[in-house]
């Protein structure tokens, strides 16, 4: 498996506790009984533990060469559709959200088909992902990719916003297209990513170069789309004339085969039919009714699953940690649960909290407004920095407990009246935080 693929069924990833395998199933979809038997697969050819990825896709863990092939079988016996190649990506609650403005399902699949029937020529990066967004409140605005396909309406007309490497806001804007010119335009820009090599991302792309090809189908560059903020996928959302929602997320993106299973089948019972994967470590539950909803949320935080908007759960972000990487120095689980119990009050959702097993910062490359970051003889914090971007102040095993009270405390006597932890901590400094969690 070449450095910076994705761990397939065809290809899985070794990690600390075996191989791990990703599925990302057709659009996101999969019935409770489909779900269940993935939950079933994984405790009977892995671990028994199952993830939900920041985007949105399985990992079953605890794998071994010999139980690989059992896992496949089960997920084709499942009638499970895991679409290969280039990641095609789609907003969860694609054709069902009523704000959306276009259903982009079909737009994915011709364009997957597309991909598909050139595969010998293209030689892509195993991570290369489009997105496709009908819009709507839970659209992808956040979610990175290489090539990024926003809808929006012109009149009576669907176009669609052509933009490289970044979220809606930081990407390179390129153009607008009309339906029938975006599979053309896209099968150019991937030729021209395969021109450069197996490596190349749309990063590595020259905006300038890619209007000149697209100039006879881009019509203009400056279409400004102004997205709402995504709500939380966590809760119960009245989508009104397509029903309730139920949002769930999984506690430190993890779950246990035995706990999924006891709740899909409680789910089941209570009328729910389909499940839609979601970014953030989530999933929604489709086909629940005023009471049904609000009794299957009940049955879900029984089984640890993260319910609510304010669960302080939703604001920390964790790898596998030592108990799921060779790599990591830190059991990411179990800090995150200490951090819960001792510094609940910096979870007003103002910031997040990275727990990183080791320097990679496999969870959340980005920058937090806190990372903790194990290491050999300890921990590191890095205040307003990523894992890698290096240690702001030190603490060991034994002084670790200690060092989130003097955390609490001084964000609990230096916050003012409507303060958010993360304005409170951006002004007392790094130097002042550090020196609170180093020594007091």
């Amino acid at each position: 498996m070449r450095r910076g693929a994705c761990p397939s069924l065809a290809a899985p990833m070794p990690t600390g506790d075996g191989l791990l395998v990703r599925l990302r199933p057709l659009d996101g979809s999969l019935t409770l009984s489909q779900f269940s038997d993935v939950a079933k697969a994984a405790r009977q050819f892995g671990n028994g533990i199952l993830e939900i990825t920041a985007r949105g896709n399985v990992q079953v863990r605890g794998l071994t060469a010999s139980t690989v092939p059992g896992l496949a079988e089960a997920i084709g016996e499942a009638a499970i559709v895991v679409p290969d190649g280039v990641a095609i990506e789609t907003p969860p609650l694609a054709g069902i959200d009523p704000e959306e403005i276009a259903d982009p399902r079909g737009l994915a699949a011709a364009l997957r088909k597309e991909i598909a029937a050139r595969r010998a020529a293209l030689r892509l990066a195993p991570k290369l992902s489009i997105i496709v967004d009908g819009g709507g409140q839970f659209h992808l605005g956040d979610t990175l990719a290489d090539l990024r396909l926003q809808a929006f309406r012109r009149g009576d007309e669907i176009c669609w916003s052509l933009s490289l490497a970044g979220t809606a806001s930081t990407a390179k804007p390129v153009g607008v297209l009309k339906s029938e010119a975006v599979i053309p335009v896209v099968i150019r820009i991937l030729e021209a990513l395969t021109a450069i090599g197996p490596a190349a991302r749309g990063r590595d792309l020259d905006v300038c170069a890619v209007q000149a090809f697209c100039s006879s189908s881009a019509e203009s560059v400056g279409i400004a789309l102004s997205l709402m903020p995504t709500p939380s996928v966590v809760g119960i959302h009245d989508l009104g004339s397509a029903g309730i929602v139920l949002g769930l997320g999984l506690a430190f993106a993890q779950i246990d085969a035995i706990s999924l299973m006891a709740f899909l089948r409680q789910a089941a019972e209570l009328g729910a039919r389909e499940i839609r994967l979601a970014p953030g470590h989530g999933f929604f539950v489709l086909g629940l009714e005023g009471e049904a909803a609000a009794i299957t949320q009940r049955l879900a935080l029984a089984q640890g699953l993260r319910i609510a908007s304010d669960d302080p759960r939703n604001h920390i972000a964790t790898c596998a940690g030592s108990t799921g990487c060779a790599s990591a120095w830190m059991d990411t689980k179990a800090m995150a649960r200490l951090w819960v119990e001792t510094v609940p009050d910096l979870f007003d959702g103002s910031l997040t909290v990275h727990l990183s097993g080791c320097l990679k910062g496999c969870a959340r490359p980005k920058a937090s407004g806190l990372t903790l970051v194990g290491a050999p003889s300890g921990y590191a914090l890095v205040v307003n920095g990523a894992a890698k971007d290096g240690a702001n102040a030190y603490t060991d095993e034994n002084g670790m407990k200690s060092a989130l009270e003097r955390l609490a405390d001084l964000v609990r006597k230096n916050k003012d009246a409507g303060e958010s932890a993360r304005s409170c901590l951006t002004r007392l400094g790094a130097a002042r935080v550090s020196a609170a969690f180093e020594q007091g």
